[in-house]
């Protein structure tokens, strides 16, 4: 027919035309199925990856220090109480006025030296009148011996009776038993009077001088209590008292050397040596009291003056250091958090040792190859994850804890 097309008229092109569309068709569909999939492949990788870097994010990122060896001795930094080898107050033995002093503060004397006079017109009239009563009593005890001399020879012829005669003798020895009396009081009173005259007892230094020419001295014996004169200290040798802490008793001992460390002149050392221990650690302040002798001929060294007393210990004494920013101080003690092989926190309780500034000595606790957080957070637990960012050398992380050098000193 006109007006028919050439293809419709012929059963062949109608069935290609009908394979080519369904080919179009199915393959726009695979193609439409492998954008799906292409899209949701994608958005799971990109969720997978979002939960990682959450998971990685949630995980603290902490920097770890290794514990360091003590090789070297440690130094035991403690404070002393300096006081004279000998430190004395001088009283009055006899009361008086002063009459005139010869040591001022500061003056040094030497033992026996005079050190004032004390004028006592009561004890001077006292001894003469006990040397009065001691010449009366000789003279009595000479006419009663005499007497019963006399009257116990006449017993022997019967002159006189045997009454008369023990009469006579007992009356002598009470005599004799008034001039001992009359002695003994002279020799006290004598004794009194030499008090007059005050003495250094021993080679040192007047730290005090309490009266003027003029001043009553009273002995005390008014029953008020008595006035120091003086007071006398011997400097030329030191004695220093420290207490030692318990965790370090058992490493401080007699004969051990040890120096001495004074705040106004810190690069000086003043070697000394215990002298002596308590032996026993106090109850209280659970301590040891520990007493080291100082050679101080040359007076550089006050009496009464504080110092750090510098003890050297073994190494022994604190296996392990630790920077000063690992540690936690909580209420069930002093921690120190670690990392373990599992990358979770695991917290350790230690025992502190010297602070020497930068670095604190760990005396137990740690076996030495522990990965120690650097400045851990106060709210960390046990059992957090963490990921290691850095391991630290002792140097810089000690730097990062303390920079300022301080002297070492005992830890509380």
């Amino acid at each position: 027919m006109e007006g028919q097309r050439p293809d419709e008229s012929q059963p062949g092109g109608t069935a290609a035309s009908k394979r080519r569309t369904r080919w179009l068709t199915v393959l726009a569909i695979v193609v439409v199925l492998v954008l799906a999939l292409q899209g949701i492949w994608s958005r799971h990788s990109a969720h997978a990856a979002l939960e990682r870097d959450a998971e990685h994010a949630s995980a603290l990122s902490v920097a770890v220090v290794l514990p360091q060896k003590s090789s070297a001795a440690l130094d035991l930094v403690l404070p002393g109480n300096v006081q004279a080898f000998l430190d004395t107050p001088i009283y009055a033995r006899t009361n008086g006025y002063l009459k005139q002093w010869y040591a001022d503060i500061g003056a040094h004397v030497k033992a026996g030296q005079l050190l004032a006079d004390i004028e006592t017109p009561e004890v001077d009239d006292q001894l003469r009148s006990a040397r009065a009563d001691l010449v009366n009593a000789d003279a009595n005890y000479a006419l009663a011996k005499s007497t019963a001399d006399r009257w116990t020879e006449m017993l022997k012829s019967k002159s006189v009776s045997k009454q008369e005669t023990d009469e006579k003798v007992g009356d002598m020895l009470a005599k004799k038993g008034t001039l001992d009396a009359a002695r003994f009081n002279v020799a006290r009173l004598e004794k009194t009077q030499s008090f007059q005259k005050v003495y250094a007892p021993f080679d040192g230094i007047v730290t005090a001088r309490n009266v003027d020419v003029g001043a009553l001295i009273d002995a005390g014996s008014a029953g008020g209590p008595a006035k120091e004169l003086f007071h006398v200290a011997a400097a030329d040798r030191l004695r220093v008292y420290v207490n030692v802490p318990q965790a370090y008793a058992q490493e401080v001992r007699a004969q051990q050397g040890a120096y001495l460390t004074l705040t106004e002149a810190p690069s000086k050392r003043y070697p000394g040596t215990v002298a002596r221990t308590s032996g026993a650690v106090d109850p209280i302040q659970r301590t040891m009291l520990a007493e080291v002798d100082v050679d101080n001929r040359s007076g550089a060294l006050l009496p009464g003056a504080y110092a750090q007393v510098h003890f050297a210990l073994g190494a022994g004494a604190a296996p392990y250091t630790l920077p000063g920013n690992t540690l936690l101080f909580r209420p069930g003690g002093v921690t120190v958090a670690t990392v373990d092989a599992q990358q979770h926190v695991k917290l350790v309780r230690v025992s502190l040792g010297t602070d020497f500034g930068t670095r604190v000595a760990i005396v137990s606790g740690l076996q030495g190859d522990e990965r120690v957080i650097v400045n851990p957070q106060d709210s960390i637990v046990d059992g957090a994850p963490v990921r290691v960012a850095a391991t630290k050398p002792a140097a810089s992380a000690a730097a990062g804890s303390n920079a300022s050098g301080e002297t070492p000193k005992a830890a509380e």
